[in-house]
């Protein structure tokens, strides 16, 4: 099976149509249908279900488009860091951040890298969850990520970066806003803002609350701390989000601390096994990324500071 097949294949399962694929592609119909066959005749199967007026996939054909996309992103990726490192790049290094640490910690970290190692050329992205990121670093579609814990997977390397308390941000017209501090059983009966279920905030939320006597009402879910926010700021709810989102400006927002409140940790992840000498230098940039103080229940985990250079066991 040749590249050029699997591109054809994927435009046909999305477009489900020859005609919209063909002109996707910038080919006649006729060349496409003969090239789907011979791809089928290759792989012994049927790929699609054709009608008069549309196709559809086969099972062969659904799990085909699945791992083709993946592979064939993994192809133009391929392509544009081998461009990157001919053009004289250094090394190209793939980082994934979670909410809070996209906006806080990245800035600082790429003046660092800039400054440490010339020519790295980072591909970012942020405001990922940390199952998403776990999930990557294991296939080896992210080569580093910033985390919080915890992380059950013998495969993942981790040095903690620092806690984070979590505080409440209400609307402006909340009336817990006009109170230096509050109880988390004091919200028991407020509307809530939250991130997806599989958010480990979520789910150390969910804990504390159960433990202070009440389920949370959660009336809208974002996967993204700004988007969150905004919603806070509209009215929707409250939510209770780590305090360096305090760092965010918004009208319309009051961050209250919370007596109760329970902490999340903020890690760098990266696979056992595969630390690279790149991987290995860049790990070594956070041991002066900035943090601060630990709040109440502090764990006594490694900040910035103590995290060795060459970073080569879990914490």
């Amino acid at each position: 099976m040749e590249t050029r097949h699997l591109r054809y294949f994927v435009a046909v399962a999305e477009e489900k149509h020859f005609g919209r694929a063909a002109q996707r592609l910038h080919m006649a119909q006729p060349p496409l249908s003969q090239q789907i066959k011979q791809l089928e005749e290759l792989l012994g199967t049927p790929l699609l279900e054709r009608t008069t007026r549309r196709v559809e996939l086969t099972p062969a054909g659904e799990l085909l488009l699945e791992r083709g996309r993946r592979i064939l992103a993994d192809l133009d990726e391929l392509a544009a860091d081998v461009a990157q490192i001919g053009a004289g790049a250094t090394g190209v290094l793939r980082l994934g951040l979670s909410g809070t640490a996209t906006y806080r910690l990245l800035p600082q970290l790429v003046q660092r890298a800039r400054r440490e190692l010339p020519g790295l050329r980072l591909t970012v992205r942020g405001e990922l969850l940390t199952p998403r990121m776990v999930s990557e670093l294991e296939e080896g579609t992210l080569d580093v990520a910033i985390l919080r814990p915890p992380v059950h997977s013998p495969e993942i390397g981790l040095a903690y970066l620092e806690q984070d308390l979590l505080v409440a941000a209400l609307p402006e017209a909340s009336p817990w806003a006009g109170q230096d501090e509050l109880d988390l059983a004091d919200l028991a009966g407020e509307p809530f803002v939250g991130f997806p279920a599989q958010s480990v905030v979520t789910r150390t939320l969910h804990e504390a609350c159960r433990r202070a006597g009440f389920i949370p009402r959660v009336v809208q879910e974002a996967a993204e701390t700004s988007t969150l926010l905004s919603l806070v700021a509209a009215g929707t709810g409250i939510a209770l989000v780590p305090m360096t989102s305090q760092t965010f400006t918004f009208q319309g927002i009051v961050f209250r601390p919370v007596r109760d409140a329970p902490a999340v940790d903020l890690a760098v992840a990266w696979r056992l096994g595969t630390e690279t000498p790149l991987v290995r230098r860049f790990l070594g940039l956070f041991d002066t990324v900035s943090t601060p103080a630990l709040g109440a229940g502090g764990t006594g985990r490694p900040t910035p500071s103590s995290v060795p250079p060459a970073i080569a066991k879990p914490a």
